[in-house]
């Protein structure tokens, strides 16, 4: 039983040395840490709630950018697969002529819109 004791003794007592060292390690890395970037909106210095309005406003635009490039890559891949299908004989050209204008249609106002929400939020 005096050997279990001594045991967790033991690795208290190196649990907190680790704990020591890993704190004297971490604290220095801290300083080298670079500033984080401002949102677009520039609030006040001090104004927290402009500052969290203004990350959130960035993140709305960050995420209208990724679904419109979802969009972008579901236009594509559906004009190469309908070109593959025609070029299989399973589609007409005609399809992949429509596909194309409405493809392109569906871009542009993407675009648009995203160009409306971008100045929206700022």
């Amino acid at each position: 039983m005096k050997s279990l004791t001594t045991s967790r003794t033991v690795m208290n007592l190196y649990s907190r040395i680790l704990v020591l060292v890993s704190v004297f390690v971490v604290i220095p890395l801290f300083a080298d840490l670079p500033t984080a970037v401002a949102p677009s909106t520039k609030p006040k210095s001090g104004d927290w709630i402009g500052l969290i309005s203004g990350y959130i406003k960035d993140g709305a635009l960050v995420l209208g950018l990724a679904v419109a490039c979802v969009g972008f890559l579901w236009v594509a891949y559906v004009g190469f697969a309908k070109f593959n299908e025609a070029r299989q004989g399973k589609a007409e050209w005609a399809e992949v002529g429509v596909l194309a204008v409405v493809g392109a249609v569906v871009l542009i106002f993407a675009s648009y819109l995203l160009t409306e929400a971008a100045g929206v939020f700022a």
